[in-house]
């Protein structure tokens, strides 16, 4: 980084940055352990977030599962690559079979897609990693085997996922099977977890995807008449994808294509580049005002047009395109809240890491089942818990994101980069949390990349979140009179307490200072840790 970061700027928090030649950040402690371990046996940044993404289905299954599905972007030393490991329909979903419905089931069989999480941890270990994925596993089938206490949000989220998912199929058994979720500090094993990813290390994911254990998943699915059959496991792939990318603030901020809303954050960025959004403070009303409706236009957008990208209506660059992006700019009264609709380019409950090594390799990875423990649905004997990305479908024939089999629905799950001007990496990071991670990217960014705020600061600073219309949520944290200004501008403030709501996302980052180590921050609302050596 050219400009040197700001370490006088900070927000309430009982976080430190931390700095050092690698580096771990992630929401659950014990996952982060989990990668620096990797990396003191000799292993790389990949090996590390491999190892950290398998110990968070153990330890976080309030936000993740071996049923879940991935996303990463590698900074290989020399250039970047992109994953997208996510599942797809089965194969028989059509509209017909929702019929009756008005959205997409968010529970039981009728959500589940394809499970990708487990494509993932062996694409990378097969193109970057140095360990073998025995080795890479063998933190989280000790946390599974032996028992991990319970931390405190975890604790949280799972009596919160206990009380709406407990009548699912394998839900309790796997859970809570005392009958009860277990209590914060409690120590919960899950034997049967460990010994699934013990098959799925040995036989490099073969077991989960075409052996026995997706055989035990096929069979359950019999079981309820769901329609996932083998031959949908069978067929699943990790596709590497081509970055979708924006400049900003002297450098670029990179996210990987649809089925993702990663696109969102460049739209959005890309409309402040025209506001020059850095001539005002950070946490001004007029700043806010300005990130604000960019992000309600590009959400906008979002929802109209992001599908699987073998079913989007024109190529997704065409909503980056600088002529469109002045268009969408113009639309925004600097003194007024506005309601946008989409525009007409062609016409001009997860968990994310973030892991980082002395040679400069460094990983940008997230993982999820989407709704908290997902579907519910758990397969007995195999402590598989399986997402509900169908949820992500939509109903509507008119629209590209229409139910469809072998489909990737839209996904809320996104990793991101940002590279410096000589296209150097700048930061590994992201944002979990829903509808929150494209607004949480677009904050992070603007506060590390224009206002060179440390990560830890950008990380602690109050966010703010679009809900519809003019609709936007405040942590309470922050200054009564902007959000009066905010409020006279025609903003519809609510205010929620960010320890309370856990709708504020929980974020990571890792930046590369060009004197060679990094500097690394992890979320002060949630449990996570950020570990250097």
């Amino acid at each position: 980084m050219k400009e040197a970061l700001d370490f006088d700027v900070s927000y309430p928090s009982h976080r430190a940055p931390m700095m050092g030649r690698n580096a771990v950040a992630t929401s659950q402690p014990l996952a982060a352990q989990a990668g620096i371990r990797m990396l003191q046996q000799g292993g790389n940044a990949v090996d590390a977030a491999i190892a950290t993404a398998i110990a968070l289905t153990v330890l976080e299954p309030t936000g993740n599962g071996i049923g879940s599905d991935a996303f990463a972007i590698i900074w290989d030393g020399k250039e970047l690559h992109g994953l997208n490991a996510s599942g797809r329909a089965p194969a028989a979903w059509n509209p017909e079979r929702f019929a009756g419905h008005s959205q997409m089931p968010e529970t039981g069989w009728d959500a589940v897609t394809v499970p990708g999480a487990v494509s993932a941890w062996v694409t990378l270990a097969e193109r970057f990693g140095t360990l073998p994925l025995t080795t890479l596993a063998q933190p989280a089938i000790e946390y599974a085997r032996d028992g991990f206490p319970v931390s405190p949000l975890i604790g949280q989220l799972w009596q919160r996922g206990y009380k709406k998912l407990k009548d699912q199929p394998g839900f309790t058994a796997c859970f809570a099977p005392e009958g009860r979720p277990p209590r914060i500090g409690e120590l919960f094993r899950n034997p049967a977890q460990a010994e699934t990813l013990q098959k799925i290390a040995e036989s490099n994911g073969e077991s989960f995807y075409r052996g026995e254990l997706a055989e035990k998943i096929a069979a359950f699915a019999r079981e309820h008449n769901a329609a996932l059959t083998l031959e949908d496991l069978k067929n699943h792939r990790a596709d590497w994808v081509k970055l979708l990318s924006h400049p900003f603030a002297g450098g670029s901020v990179q996210e990987l294509p649809p089925n993702g809303q990663g696109i969102a954050t460049l739209i959005a960025l890309g409309i402040l580049e025209e506001w020059d959004i850095g001539q005002y403070a950070p946490d001004s009303p007029q700043w806010l005002h300005l990130s604000i409706e960019a992000m309600k236009l590009a959400l906008v957008d979002l929802e109209r047009y992001v599908t699987d990208e073998d079913h989007l209506e024109f190529p997704a660059d065409l909503l980056l395109s600088e002529g469109y992006l002045k268009q969408r700019a113009a639309l925004i009264n600097p003194r007024q809240a506005g309601d946008f609709t989409f525009g007409s380019p062609q016409q001009s409950g997860t968990v994310y890491l973030s892991t980082a090594d002395a040679s400069g390799m460094m990983v940008s990875f997230i993982q999820s089942n989407y709704m908290g423990f997902g579907s519910g649905v758990v397969v007995p004997g195999t402590g598989i818990s399986l997402q509900n990305r169908g949820a992500g479908f939509s109903l509507d024939a008119d629209h590209p994101n229409v139910v469809a089999g072998n489909k990737r629905p839209f996904h809320t799950i996104i990793p991101a980069f940002a590279l410096d001007a000589e296209g150097q990496p700048l930061m590994s990071f992201g944002l979990m949390g829903g509808p929150m991670q494209a607004q949480g990217h677009l904050q992070l960014a603007l506060r590390i990349m224009k206002h060179k705020q440390n990560p830890q600061a950008a990380i602690d600073a109050p966010r703010w979140r679009v809900v519809q219309g003019r609709e936007v949520v405040f942590e309470s944290t922050i200054d009564r009179n902007t959000l009066s200004t905010l409020r006279r501008m025609g903003h519809n403030v609510v205010l929620e307490d960010p320890l309370s709501s856990y709708n504020f996302g929980g974020a990571q980052v890792i930046v590369r200072d060009p004197q060679g180590f990094y500097i690394a921050a992890t979320e002060s609302r949630k449990d996570g840790q950020a570990l250097v050596y």
